[in-house]
């Protein structure tokens, strides 16, 4: 896989705020076939720093009502990366 097509989004929400500043941690949405070793490795290569961890989980889409008719949200995996110490990703300062 390319690394453009492991990471799908980044994840900003006032939770990933919080572990920006205090803990050194992004989130990003990533493909749900791609494991912790590739995502680490497309993390480095497309923002250029080191990583310390990667911790994912899968996301159960919920289901959600429109009237009488049923619907689901899709399923997503999601995964949280801590930097090295001293690393930055210059795409989430400005958020």
């Amino acid at each position: 896989m390319i690394a453009h097509d492991i990471i799908r989004r980044p994840l900003i929400t006032e939770k990933t705020t919080i572990q920006k500043d205090e803990f050194n941690q992004v989130s990003f949405e990533v493909a749900p076939k791609a494991n912790r070793i590739e995502i680490k490795r497309a993390i480095e290569d497309v923002f250029n720093v080191r990583v310390a961890t990667v911790r994912t989980m899968q996301i159960r889409g919920k289901q959600k009502r429109r009237g009488r008719i049923l619907g689901r949200r899709r399923n997503w995996k999601k995964a949280v990366v801590t930097l090295m110490p001293g690393e930055r990703i210059e795409f989430f300062e400005g958020a």
